[in-house]
């Protein structure tokens, strides 16, 4: 790819020539470098480069991880050939509308992307953001940070903890110092995380350093039920992985550290996530501290949080076994029950007393909640559906499991609405009584 070619422009910014791509209606430039780190060292930021064009490389990249089977069967098959292995990942794209007025300054909605600290990238066709830029005229940025062992799992001083949370720290710096470049407002920030990348976003809320580097968060299905004292499990973790630390073949590390997970399941449901955010290590403060802190910085942020009706149902109506013995007459009433239950413990209850604690200190909070209403949808609205609904792109989603018996058109009639509610949150920091809204969502102001 050159930059003499039509169908691609070069942004002058300070950080550099950025070689970029024009693509119906958006303009994006993909792979960035925004910092760099040895391995198990923390993230220094990329200087400048004015001499020549910066180029995305060919294919993109991804911090080293295991496929999920379940990811995989509800989500879609990982086109693994398009990505490459890269231990430093600390990569954002940027995708903006094609047209933007000289003087224009857009609002820039940051995706930090799921996967339990441990799989995913901030470049997945499923949360290609094409459609959302054009449709609302926003700038969206996706970051790619540390995951698993390299990222969310450490505890002394060859191996820190919270590594993953300061990469995106640093990308937040360089979205701050850059984005005016490509027609963005950098003092109009909003994060916008799912899954382990809303409690992320939660975490970033009390991290040291993030000072200015954004105005509103939105969190989507943040397990913050899980993040209560993980000390002695992350402890437990990090000394049965120590044999792995120094493996040149990161693929074996992959691997390996699996064979390590039956042993911490003594934990509990947090066992289930055995990445994370570590209380105690830069930048966060000690457990104890933390609700008194989110009430400390209640008045600094914007904060749109919710959960989808039955997150769980993700996880526990598509196992097989539990299908086998669970899957109709009283065994189906007893599951749902479990997904009810479960899906309170893990998001609900944590999610409305995280509002609660927020409203109660002075801050600007919204809760939400979708459902699914459709009969015929055994799962409900269940972890994840809310993806298609906020990014569209039918084609990256139609062999999906978990839209199975969802018709595309009620997608995209409700997507477009959520889309549009999410948007005027990013340019406001506030959502109007007479906004439109789709009738799947439960939305009120604490």
């Amino acid at each position: 790819m050159t930059p003499n070619q039509q169908n691609t422009t070069v942004f002058e910014t300070r950080f550099g020539r950025i070689l970029a791509l024009k693509e119906e209606g958006i303009i994006r430039a993909r792979s960035i470098r925004y910092a760099h780190s040895e391995r198990f060292q923390k993230p220094i930021a990329i200087e400048a480069s004015l001499s020549s064009i910066i180029i995305s490389p060919e294919k993109t990249p991804v911090c080293p991880q295991a496929l999920s089977p379940l990811v995989e069967k509800m989500i879609g098959a990982t086109p693994v050939e398009s990505f490459e292995a890269d231990e430093s990942t600390q990569y954002l794209s940027i995708t903006r509308p094609e047209k933007v007025s000289e003087n224009e300054k857009l609002p820039v909605i940051v995706w930090i992307h799921g996967g339990s600290h441990e799989i995913g990238c901030g470049d997945l066709a499923t949360a290609d953001p094409s459609e959302w830029v054009k449709e609302q005229h926003v700038i969206v940025v996706t970051v790619s940070y540390r995951l698993g062992l390299f990222g969310f799992l450490g505890g002394d001083e060859t191996r820190p903890a919270n590594l993953g949370l300061l990469d995106m720290i640093e990308a937040l710096k360089w979205i701050k110092n850059h984005i005016a470049d490509f027609g963005g407002n950098e003092n109009n920030i909003t994060l916008l995380g799912q899954s382990s990348g809303g409690d992320a976003i939660a975490h970033l809320m009390i991290s040291e350093g993030v000072e200015d580097l954004f105005q509103h968060v939105i969190i989507q299905s943040a397990p913050l039920g899980l993040r209560h004292q993980r000390q002695k499990m992350s402890a437990e973790f990090l000394k049965k992985t120590e044999t792995l630390k120094d493996e040149t073949d990161v693929l074996k590390m992959m691997d390996e550290y699996g064979k390590f997970l039956p042993s911490i399941m003594k934990y509990g449901l947090k066992a289930a996530m055995p990445f994370g955010t570590q209380y105690g290590y830069f930048p966060l403060c000690k457990e104890e501290e933390s609700v008194e802190m989110w009430k400390k910085n209640a008045q600094k942020y914007d904060v749109l949080i919710g959960l989808n009706n039955d997150e769980t149902a993700f996880y526990l109506k598509t196992s097989e076994a539990l299908n086998k013995y669970f899957g109709t007459g009283l065994g189906l009433k007893i599951m749902d029950k479990t997904v009810e239950k479960t899906t309170e413990f893990i998001y609900g209850i944590p999610a409305r007393r995280f509002a609660e604690n927020l409203a109660e200190a002075g801050g600007n909070v919204y809760l939400f909640r979708i459902h699914s209403k459709l009969k015929d949808n055994h799962i409900g609205a269940s972890h994840c559906i809310d993806l298609p609904l906020i990014f569209g792109n039918e084609s990256a989603w139609k062999s999906s499991e978990l839209l199975k018996n969802i018709p595309w058109s009620r997608i995209r009639e409700n997507g477009k609405k959520l889309r549009g509610l999410w948007t005027e949150f990013a340019r406001t920091g506030k959502i109007s009584d007479t906004s439109e809204r789709p009738e799947i969502l439960e939305l009120r102001k604490m």
